[in-house]
């Protein structure tokens, strides 16, 4: 594998990185009942944010995972998957706390596996894992179709995947993010200090790196806000 091969597989080459931010919205999963499916997954605590009709044959109702940013939509007429037989499998929930993740699922009805973990000896170790390593401790549960969901223990969120739930490693993104725009708040006119930190935090959400965001944010402030650093 060339240097440039590596880079692109793990995502620190900035030239493959897409431009357009794409967000995962929805997922579609085959039920048999959509009023069954319904009442589980709202049973669950789950958002309702949606059940209306297309016309006389297309129904589809939405639901959301209390926190969740994406979605998932089943109903009538609204996919090919054969439903019955768990056409979708290994949904994951990311929660911070398995134990009590699996605890409160079990309490709104849902049967939830035992919780395990991975070793290097045993892949199904049993019980959270000793150290609670991020995305290392795992249990499973089914909707009355069979669709089956994954549940994952993360601690620590991989480099570039911080998001507003996780409030230490956002306080870790705004800190990286001060010392970042220091260089920027000494040299530019007077500004916005939240115009810089949108711009940087953004593009690292989006992949960038910490110079990269920064040197993307020195363009946004610079060509949508007319803050120029002055030359030397």
């Amino acid at each position: 594998m060339t240097t440039k091969q590596a880079a692109a597989a793990t995502g620190t080459d900035a030239s493959v990185r897409p431009s357009i931010p794409m967000r995962f919205e929805v997922t579609v999963i085959p039920v048999t009942d959509v009023d069954r499916a319904k009442a589980f997954y709202v049973g669950l605590g789950w958002q309702l944010d949606a059940d209306f009709n297309f016309d006389a044959d297309t129904r589809v109702v939405q639901v959301t995972p209390t926190g969740s940013p994406a979605s998932v939509q089943f109903g009538t007429n609204w996919t090919t998957a054969t439903p019955g037989v768990g056409a979708v499998k290994s949904m994951y929930l990311i929660v911070d706390d398995i134990a009590a993740a699996r605890e409160d699922l079990i309490n709104h009805g849902a049967v939830v596996s035992e919780i395990w973990h991975r070793e290097p000896e045993d892949l199904r170790a049993p019980g959270v894992d000793p150290e609670h390593k991020s995305y290392n401790s795992f249990a499973t549960f089914s909707d009355p179709d069979g669709n089956s969901w994954l549940l994952q223990e993360l601690t620590v969120r991989l480099p570039g995947r911080v998001q507003l739930t996780d409030v230490a490693d956002l306080a870790d993104r705004l800190l990286e993010t001060s010392l970042q725009h220091e260089r920027f708040d000494k040299a530019a006119p007077p500004h916005h200090w939240w115009d810089w930190y949108a711009a940087h935090m953004v593009a690292r959400a989006n992949g960038a790196t910490n110079d990269e965001a920064s040197a993307l944010a020195d363009k946004y402030m610079a060509e949508v806000k007319g803050v120029v650093i002055p030359p030397d």
